[in-house]
């Protein structure tokens, strides 16, 4: 399909005459007010390009430069762009988690792309939640768009050794808890864990949905893969200027590229990759945005026919950089196409064409970065779903980041009802905590955190630590950054803040973890539960005002993606009266 030039969007707010009416002789004289002629932008796809850029966002400090390239793509396949800044989500500094603002952004997002003249849009993102949200965005406004993400920074360096953001950070901070190492060693990791613009290097949130969203067909191939600061980056911006263009004239909107099979390949993506557990919730989200019914049952069939093959940190070896290197994103589908069934090769991408013909023979140059389903580093996925009275509607752990002895334990919980009274008390050895005991943090989850910070991965005790434990069971209703790693039960549903069976667990209780059968259960008799459930009260809400109330009142569970009810839903929401 051809649009003709009277059927783009912004044929409605400009018009084709002079005399075609009031709003359109308004609209066109602002247009000059802003120093552009008519000749310029009518009848040309009206391209908005909604930049996640600012000062405060390192992963994005580059944006506004590419922001440019992008432009000159537009200009020369024959289109009309303009950059729009939106909320930007910095996982660094933003509290109490960039989380909690996710479906801020993605309101944003839709709001502006449906109010304003637009044809097109290039979504500019990469830190972890900015990726979800805008696509979440454009899925809900659903004219044609295509996202250009920011890309991995530079490896980090360390006295000789590749460092890995996140990865290395709680590693060596642990180090430093344990004395191994002190303030001289800090101050240089300090300087040298971040060196560039970019997101995370590792295969943490960032860079695992900006992988979910080329596998998603709403990048260009490669994108995903290419670091910041590589000159590729700036030609794949101009690229995609281009694309948008063509996409409008051919009318390829969101809802023909976001389909049910997409996401089974998204999905089959994030597990080949080791990437990061929030890709549960954020996909889930994602898939609701455009209709299609997604759930952590769907993440635990494909976990178990999808073998892991990218041996990246913090489950593998190496970095961004490196995967790059060795093929990319594109070279990693290419080998998990010839496991039977793994993806679905026939369905359309941003570029028009089949998904399948941009992955078919593209060759990987490292195979151990890259590894084939013959030399897989684990014959399954790495993400397991977990079931069980501690957890009826579901939690997730990443058990290829674990040390192996814990995929099955029982062992003795001890509770903390909040973060802070877990940093207060997790080293008071009154508590008698042992390396066989459960670490259960609870009222971390959407409500109770709020916007379920990524507490998930609780610190072990400073003198376990010395004694070189590194690892133990830990259980929460939080999320953990994807450059985290241990024994760690994420997202358990439903959180304890609304009375979900975490709320009743004691210190001294026994948890059974058996990843193997997929279980997580409170050894306690159904006699037991039910006095306690009798006894629990519901805490006093955290907000009283703002958009924190909006965010209480209406934020789903995490299995059901942390989306608002009222945005997830199907129904109208009518387009705008230009006139």
């Amino acid at each position: 399909m051809t649009k003709k030039p009277e059927e783009l969007r912004s044929y409605r707010w400009f018009g084709g005459e002079r005399t075609s009416g009031l709003r359109a002789f308004s609209h066109r004289s602002r247009m000059r007010q802003l120093g552009v002629e008519a000749e310029e932008h009518l009848g040309k796809p009206l391209i908005v390009i909604l930049n996640t850029w600012s000062d405060i966002n390192p992963c994005h400090m580059h944006l506004r430069q590419r922001a440019e390239q992008v432009k000159r793509g537009v200009l020369e396949a024959g289109g009309f762009p303009v950059e729009m800044p939106v909320a930007t989500l910095s996982e660094t500094f933003q509290k109490p988690t960039p989380m909690m603002y996710r479906n801020l952004l993605a309101m944003e997002a839709e709001e502006l792309l449906r109010s304003y003249p637009a044809d097109g849009a290039v979504l500019m993102g990469g830190c972890d939640k900015t990726t979800p949200a805008l696509l979440m965005g454009a899925a809900s406004a659903n004219i044609p768009a295509i996202y250009v993400t920011a890309g991995p920074m530079l490896r980090g360096n360390y006295r000789g050794q590749p460092l890995g953001s996140g990865t290395d950070m709680w590693k060596f901070w642990d180090d430093a808890r344990a004395g191994l190492i002190g303030e001289c060693e800090l101050a240089e990791l300090e300087c040298g864990i971040a060196r560039s613009p970019g997101h995370c290097m590792t295969m943490g949130t960032a860079s695992t949905m900006t992988s979910a969203a080329e596998a998603l067909g709403m990048t260009l191939p490669g994108m995903a893969s290419i670091p910041a600061v590589d000159s590729a980056h700036y030609r794949m911006a101009a690229a995609s200027g281009r694309r948008i263009v063509a996409m409008v004239w051919e009318d390829l909107t969101p809802d023909k590229i976001l389909t049910r099979e997409a996401f089974e390949d998204a999905v089959a993506t994030v597990l080949a990759l080791g990437g990061s557990t929030n890709a549960f919730i954020h996909l889930i989200a994602m898939a609701g945005r455009s209709g299609v019914d997604l759930t952590l049952n769907d993440f635990d069939a494909i976990s178990r026919r999808v073998p892991w093959l990218a041996n990246i940190r913090p489950s593998g070896k190496y970095l961004m950089e490196e995967f790059y290197f060795a093929g990319g994103l594109p070279a990693l589908l290419g080998q998990l196409a010839t496991v039977p069934g793994a993806l679905h090769p026939e369905r359309v991408t941003v570029t028009g064409r089949p998904f399948g013909d941009q992955i078919r023979d593209v060759p990987v140059h490292n195979p151990d970065v890259i590894r084939g389903p013959g030399t897989a580093l684990a014959a399954e996925g790495g993400v397991a779903v977990l079931r069980g009275n501690l957890a009826p509607d579901g939690a997730v752990i990443k058990h290829i980041a674990a040390e192996p002895r814990l995929i099955k334990h029982t062992g003795p919980a001890v509770v903390f009802d909040s973060y802070s009274d877990l940093t207060e008390r997790i080293n008071d050895p009154a508590l008698n905590i042992t390396p066989d005991s459960v670490l259960v943090l609870r009222n971390a989850g959407p409500k109770g955190g709020p916007g379920m910070p990524e507490y998930g991965m609780l610190p072990i005790p400073d003198y376990l630590l010395a004694q070189g434990v590194r690892d133990m069971v830990r259980i929460s209703d939080a999320r953990m950054s994807g450059t985290s790693y241990g024994a760690c039960v994420l997202h358990v549903a439903p959180e304890a803040f609304i009375g979900g069976p975490l709320a009743l667990v004691q210190t001294g209780d026994l948890i059974t973890l058996d990843v193997a059968a997929r279980e997580l259960s409170l050894n306690i008799s159904e006699r037991d539960l039910v006095t306690r459930r009798e006894q629990w009260r519901p805490p006093q809400p955290k907000f009283e005002r703002g958009y924190g109330v909006l965010y209480t009142e209406h934020i789903t569970q995490a299995n059901e993606g942390c989306d608002f009810g009222f945005l997830a839903r199907r129904g109208r929401n009518p387009e705008p009266n230009a006139q």
